[in-house]
C-alpha cells in the first residue's frame, strides 16, 4: 500500500510558515510520542532554518514510559531538548514556557542589560495534522480558542495566541509531506490516526498493528482481546489475518456463515490502540 497525501491548503501553509518566520523567536515542534520520527514532518528542519527549537512528545500518557525515555535522551543528542506532555490532561504543558523563555533567555537578557522591558517572545507551534496542536493551544490559553477534533485537517488558517503576557503563540495547519518514501512510516501514522481513515485499507494497518504488537507487546495483546496463540513468523500474512480473526471472533465481528467481518475486526484493533487500551504502546523506537 502507498500511502500519499499532499493537500493544496498544506503547500500554502508551508508559505505561510516561511514568510512569518522572521517574526518567530522560537520553534515548537509538536511530536506524537508514540512515533516521534514518524511524526516529524522532513521538510520541517529546512522549513525552520535554524531557529531555537523546543520538540514537545504529545500524547505521552498513550506511549510506553521506558521507549519515551529513549527518545528524550535521542533528541538530546541532536542538540534538541525534549518534553513529554499529554495535552489533553494538561500533564506537564506548564514546563512549556519556562522551557521557551530559556531557549529565548539570551535575548531577553540583552533587552533587559540595555534598560529594555523585553517584549513577549514569539513562538510557532508547527506539526501534523491530529498530533494535538489545537488542544494543546487551549491548554496553554486556557479557554477554548482553536478548533479541535479526533481527526486531521481541523485547523484551516494561521492564528496569533496569547499565552499570558509573556508569549505570543502562532498556530498553523498541520504538514504532512507529499509522499512517505519509508512506507512503515505511513504505516504508523496511519495506525495512530494522523491520516485520514477514508484514505486507508483498515485491513492493512490492522495487519501492521497485530504484527508489530505481536513482536513487541505481545502480552498486552492477549490480555486486551484474549487471543493464546500468537504466531512466531510474522512476516507470514496468513498467520497474522488468524490472529485478526481470533480477535474478531472474539468481539462478535461475524457476518453470515460465521466468518469474520475482517474490517470490522480490523477497526476494533485500530480504535483499541488509538485509545490506549492495549496499554501504553510506541510503535517506534531510536535507532
Amino acid at each position: 500500500m502507498t500511502i500519499q497525501w499532499f493537500p493544496g491548503h498544506m503547500t500554502k501553509a508551508r508559505r505561510q510558515i516561511e514568510d512569518k518566520l522572521k517574526l518567530i523567536d522560537v520553534v515548537i515542534e509538536l511530536l506524537d510520542a508514540r512515533v516521534p520520527l514518524s511524526s516529524r514532518n522532513p521538510m520541517v528542519d529546512e522549513i525552520l532554518k535554524g531557529k531555537p527549537r523546543l520538540v514537545l512528545l504529545n500524547k505521552n500518557d498513550l506511549a510506553d514510559p521506558q521507549v519515551t525515555a529513549q527518545w528524550v535522551k535521542y533528541f538530546a543528542e541532536q542538540g534538541l531538548p525534549a518534553l513529554p506532555i499529554d495535552a489533553a490532561t494538561g500533564t506537564a504543558t506548564k514546563e512549556i514556557l519556562p522551557r521557551v523563555k530559556q531557549l529565548w533567555a539570551h535575548k531577553i537578557e540583552r533587552q533587559l542589560s540595555k534598560g529594555i522591558n523585553p517584549r513577549a517572545v514569539r513562538a510557532l507551534i508547527v506539526g501534523i495534522p491530529n498530533v494535538g496542536k489545537s488542544t494543546l493551544i487551549n491548554q496553554l490559553a486556557g479557554k477554548k480558542i482553536a478548533a479541535t477534533g479526533d481527526k486531521p485537517g481541523v485547523t484551516k488558517g494561521q492564528q496569533w495566541i496569547k499565552v499570558g503576557t509573556e508569549m505570543d503563540l502562532l498556530d498553523t495547519p498541520g504538514i504532512l509531506w507529499p509522499k512517505f518514501e519509508d512506507q512503515l512510516v505511513g504505516q504508523r501514522l496511519a495506525a495512530t490516526g494522523a491520516i485520514k481513515e477514508e484514505l486507508l485499507h483498515l485491513d492493512e494497518i490492522a495487519l501492521f498493528v497485530v504484527r508489530y504488537m505481536v513482536e513487541h507487546y505481545g502480552a498486552a495483546l492477549q490480555e486486551r482481546f484474549g487471543v493464546t496463540d500468537l504466531p512466531e513468523d510474522m512476516e507470514n500474512v496468513h498467520e497474522v489475518v488468524k490472529v485478526m480473526e481470533a480477535i474478531g471472533r472474539k468481539r462478535g465481528a461475524i457476518v453470515s456463515g460465521g466468518k469474520v467481518d475482517l474490517d470490522k475486526a480490523s477497526l476494533i484493533i485500530i480504535r483499541d490502540l488509538r485509545a490506549g487500551k492495549m496499554g501504553r504502546i510506541s510503535l517506534e523506537k531510536p535507532q
